[in-house]
């Protein structure tokens, strides 16, 4: 495990943070583009503060995990040749793997590219035509999801069920298992295109559950019905399908990610914590005041 320092701050945004270690980064180290993979569980706001710091960086693009979601046809088909849970998207295994590893290759080789955009009001990948163009070259990149750089679970840590979900319906765990197999597998190869690792650290479960419910009310005010709109009930089975992965990336990331934003509540942060060995010749210490 990395050492690491905390660092204490006002109550302050991430936005503001961030801003400062990127700006650094990109001063201190001559890649271009440098691939940022933003990690957070649901609700943690990592897809605003995504586009918060593009503004800040005009040469910046922007991708989302959500954004490489399989069609809604394709998870159907997966559901009925694997498991019925795949049917719902968001765990490793309802990705195009494949989709996110070639806009990566394109973008970290200055090469114009169309972005992957996916419609959750409609549970449904958005027509190619309205895919935004990346601005190439670029000099930053953000790949933003609940479950970027996640590793996969041992084998052992998969036979207790950890809510409802998991022990009504897949009791002989064969859909947890292909979700982490999923996660060992071509995951780990799209993941390898970071350059850095940040952690969005969600304060307890209890919370991220909160967070999803806020931003799917919001996603209701916006699009109003829809395949992909829930209620309070359908959010809070959906979640369940996160938990497990959450749960462990909130225990095992901070351990090696090279920074991590403690989040409270209400989304601000209070603390930061460097990877220090891996960070000193790329995030030069702030000015302000480091506790051990």
């Amino acid at each position: 495990m990395l050492s690491s320092a905390a660092v204490s701050y006002p109550i302050v945004s991430p936005e503001l943070i961030l801003a400062d270690r990127l700006a650094n980064a990109l001063a201190q180290t001559g890649k271009r583009p440098l691939v940022v993979g933003l990690c957070g569980a649901q609700g943690s706001g990592k897809s605003t503060l995504a586009e918060a710091l593009a503004r800040r960086f005009p040469r910046t693009a922007t991708l989302s995990l959500d954004d490489l979601y399989l069609t809604r046809a394709e998870r159907i088909a997966l559901a009925q040749t694997r498991h019925p849970l795949f049917a719902t998207r968001g765990v490793p295994g309802t990705h195009d793997v494949t989709l996110g590893i070639a806009t990566l290759d394109a973008l970290r080789a200055g090469e114009p590219v169309r972005l992957p955009r996916f419609d959750k009001a409609r549970d449904d990948r958005a027509p190619l035509e309205t895919w935004p163009d990346a601005r190439a070259p670029c000099d930053l990149v953000i790949f933003e999801g609940w479950c970027v750089g996640a590793v996969p679970q041992p084998a052992e840590a998969l036979d207790a069920p950890v809510n409802d979900l998991e022990r009504d319906e897949d009791p002989d765990e064969r859909w947890r298992k292909a979700v982490n197999e999923a996660l060992a597998g071509s995951y780990q190869a799209l993941f390898a295109r970071l350059d850095m690792l940040i952690l969005l650290a969600a304060p307890d479960w209890e919370t991220v559950g909160r967070w999803r419910q806020e931003q799917e009310v919001g996603l209701r005010q916006a699009a109003g019905k829809g395949a992909g709109v829930m209620d309070e009930a359908a959010v809070s089975r959906f979640i369940q399908h996160y938990e497990r992965l959450t749960r462990h990336i909130l225990r095992e990331m901070p351990g090696r990610a090279e920074l991590v934003l403690q989040l409270s509540p209400d989304r601000s942060c209070h603390q930061v914590r460097n990877a220090a060995a891996s960070l000193q010749n790329v995030l030069p210490a702030t000015n302000l005041s480091t506790t051990e």
